[in-house]
């Protein structure tokens, strides 16, 4: 397990892929994991009841290979907060996170997520309440404002807050979310990108840890933030196209000659595969997150579409992913263009 004084020192940059519904799922995050070693991977958001109340184990999960690994939590009542905590420390998990992000009416109906922008006392309290249940980390991940706030304002009232209740981390998502008249699939584009707000948080709070969310599509977009910010966060960019991950560790680490080629990381994590089916997992249940695995390389049309079709087939073993694998391996070069 990665110690909190490693996972936010300030002498290494953090590289990390954001929390997703439906898609940073144990199997997801096990496949990420073959690509790099070293950055911080998020579960899906669960809420406080679920986590309370709910099937633990299918909940969260995981295994060993994924750490580091944090959990998200949405909630908002400090207690319900601490002792889902608990509940996440117990479980083996390398930070807690608080979701102040989601846009979606029914994150907003259980009073947690963006809508909490309006509110940074009561979150102050919930890492307040966290910090005194549990020893790992307790993060938060906000976005610039909601509606019609103040960006200015809006950032600042809630960096003070966190960070006067102990918060170890703040995780900025770049842009307002509007709880009012846009859809979460529109929040996540149409409000513009404000990198800069968020470098000017950094010049306020010069010795906490600050990371980077939204937008983000490249590693050389990326890195110069990194001259003034502590941490990088990729969403949907390291979803659909994962290969961005395997050149994470050489260049933000400093580990090994080069990236983690795409055939690679198929091929480290068949164990994995194997492993689940014979627990009886779907084939289709963890292929469905390698499918950008070889965006813009020549096959890649070709491992998409036996993995979309073979996959979901009954009897699929790892025999489909080995077909798939053949169809852009080096060893046996496509003429298939990428698309």
């Amino acid at each position: 397990m990665t110690t909190p004084d490693r996972l936010y020192s300030s002498h290494q940059p953090r590289f990390s892929v954001a929390p997703m519904m439906e898609w940073t799922d144990r199997h997801c995050r096990a496949f990420h994991r073959q690509l790099s070693r070293h950055a911080l991977l998020y579960t899906e958001m669960v809420t406080t009841g679920a986590v309370i109340h709910g099937d633990r184990e299918h909940l969260l999960g995981f295994s060993d290979l994924e750490h580091p690994i944090a959990c998200q939590l949405g909630g908002s009542d400090p207690k319900d907060m601490a002792a889902s905590a608990r509940i996440v420390a117990d479980f083996g998990y390398d930070e807690v996170n608080i979701n102040v992000g989601c846009p979606s009416d029914r994150v907003q109906s259980g009073r947690f997520g963006a809508c909490l922008m309006q509110e940074p006392a009561l979150v102050a309290a919930c890492v307040s309440a966290m910090k005194d249940a549990v020893d790992i980390p307790v993060t938060v991940k906000c976005r610039i404002g909601v509606d019609d706030q103040d960006p200015e304002e809006a950032l600042d009232r809630m960096a003070d807050a966190v960070f006067g209740a102990g918060s170890d981390a703040l995780w900025v998502h770049a842009r307002k979310a509007w709880l009012k008249g846009l859809s979460p699939k529109e929040n996540r584009d149409i409000p513009p990108l404000d990198y800069n707000r968020v470098v000017r948080l950094k010049d306020r709070f010069p010795d906490k840890f600050i990371g980077l969310n939204g937008g983000l599509q490249t590693l050389d977009q990326a890195k110069p933030f990194l001259e003034v910010l502590d941490g990088l966060m990729f969403g949907r960019a390291a979803y659909q196209t994962p290969q961005i991950l395997g050149d994470v560790d050489h260049r933000f680490y400093g580990e090994g000659e080069g990236e983690v080629a795409p055939w690679q990381a198929v091929n480290a994590h068949m164990t994995y595969l194997e492993d689940q089916l014979r627990k009886g997992v779907k084939l289709a249940h963890m292929t469905r997150h390698m499918l950008g695995l070889f965006h813009g390389r020549p096959g890649a049309r070709s491992w998409r579409r036996i993995l979309t079709v073979d996959a979901i087939k009954p009897s699929a073993g790892l025999e489909v992913v080995k077909r798939a694998l053949a169809a852009v391996s080096p060893e046996t070069p496509s003429a298939e263009a990428a698309e």
